[in-house]
C-alpha cells in the first residue's frame, strides 16, 4: 500500500505486522509523515524498518515522534548516559522469554515501544509481537462478556523464573527492588481507535475476586488467544533493524534459543496513558508508587 506521503507499507502477517519501506529514520521525519506513521502502527500494531542503523541520538529522535519519552525503566538501569535507552542484553541475563506487555505493573504502562537492533545471533534471537485485540475478537461471546468485567493485578514482583546464573540472579534482585502492584481491566479500550484488547501477558498474576490457582487457569484460557499462531508476528532480526510496536494492542516474547551467542537491542519507550475499561473505569495501584520517576504520564 502506497501513502500520500510517498511510503510504501507491505503487510508483512494476516492479523499483524507491516514493513515500512521509503522511509529513511536518520532524517527529519514531516509531520505529516509521522501521521502515516502513527496511523499504519494503529492498523497493523507492529512496523519494522530495516537497515535504518540509528545510534542512541536517532532512535530518541524517532520515538520522541510519537509522544513524551518514559525513561529506560521503572527499576532496571538505563544505558550508561542514557537514561531513556534500556539496554536489552542476552549476556546480562535479560532474556524475557516469557509473554507480556511492557512494564504493565505500573499505573500508566507505555504508549509504544521502539526497539533497535545492534547485535544479532546468525540465527535464533527473534522477536514474537501477538496482536491482543485480534485475540478479545476470537473469544467466545460467553468468554467475553466475561472478559469485559474482570480485572486483573499486574506485579514485577512473583517468582516467573529460577535464575540460570549469578547475573541473572542479580538482575532478578534488581527488577524486583520496588514492588509494584496495580489493577487493570483484562479488556482495555484502545485510546485513540476505540477497539477492545486481552490486557493481559507474563505481569498479570491474579483476577479479582479468584483466588491464586483459579486466576492462573483463568489468566492461562485467556492467553492462549493471544498467543495462537495467526495471531503472532515474528520478526527476524538484522542489524540496523528497528521496530515500532503499539503496546496498548500486543504483547511480545524474545525466545532464548540462541544458545551463548551476543544478542544486544537497545528500547526506547513511548510515555502512555491510564488503561480504561469497557465501564469506563481506570486502572488504579495496588500497591507502590505512581511511578513518576519512569514515566511523564503521571503528571
Amino acid at each position: 500500500m502506497s501513502t500520500s506521503t510517498g511510503f510504501d507499507v507491505r503487510r508483512i502477517g494476516g492479523r499483524i505486522g507491516a514493513e515500512i519501506l521509503g522511509v529513511d529514520l536518520q532524517q527529519e521525519l514531516d509531520p505529516a509523515l509521522v501521521a502515516e506513521l502513527n496511523t499504519a502502527l494503529l492498523d497493523h500494531k507492529a512496523l519494522v524498518f530495516r537497515d535504518q542503523h540509528l545510534d542512541d541520538a536517532g532512535q530518541l529522535r524517532f520515538a520522541s515522534l510519537f509522544g513524551e519519552l518514559t525513561t529506560a525503566h521503572p527499576t532496571v538501569p538505563s544505558a550508561e548516559g542514557q537514561p531513556n535507552v534500556l539496554p536489552v542484553d542476552g549476556e546480562a541475563g535479560q532474556r524475557a522469554n516469557r509473554w507480556h506487555t511492557d512494564v504493565t505493573f505500573v499505573r500508566t504502562p507505555p504508549k509504544a515501544s521502539t526497539l533497535r537492533s545492534i547485535v544479532v545471533p546468525p540465527y535464533g534471537g527473534n522477536t514474537l509481537i501477538a496482536n491482543s485485540q485480534a485475540a478479545y475478537d476470537d473469544l467466545p461471546e460467553p468468554l467475553r462478556a466475561f472478559a469485559d468485567r474482570a480485572w486483573a493485578v499486574h506485579t514485577n514482583d512473583y517468582d516467573y523464573a529460577v535464575p540460570r546464573d549469578e547475573r541473572a540472579a542479580a538482575r532478578r534482585k534488581q527488577f524486583t527492588s520496588r514492588t509494584y502492584r496495580t489493577a487493570h481491566p483484562v479488556v482495555r479500550v484502545h485510546p485513540e481507535t476505540g477497539r477492545r484488547g486481552l490486557f493481559v501477558g507474563g505481569f498479570a498474576r491474579t483476577l479479582l475476586g479468584f483466588d491464586g490457582e483459579q486466576s492462573q487457569e483463568l489468566l492461562r484460557v485467556l492467553q492462549s488467544y493471544v498467543t495462537r499462531p495467526e495471531n503472532v508476528l515474528r520478526v527476524s532480526w538484522n542489524p540496523g533493524d528497528v521496530v515500532l510496536f503499539d503496546n496498548r494492542a500486543t504483547q511480545h516474547y524474545a525466545p532464548d534459543d540462541y544458545g551463548d551467542l551476543p544478542r544486544l537491542l537497545h528500547r526506547v519507550t513511548v510515555a502512555g496513558d491510564v488503561p480504561v475499561g469497557v465501564d469506563g473505569s481506570e486502572s488504579y495501584v495496588v500497591e507502590g508508587d505512581e511511578a513518576a520517576h519512569y514515566t511523564p504520564a503521571v503528571a
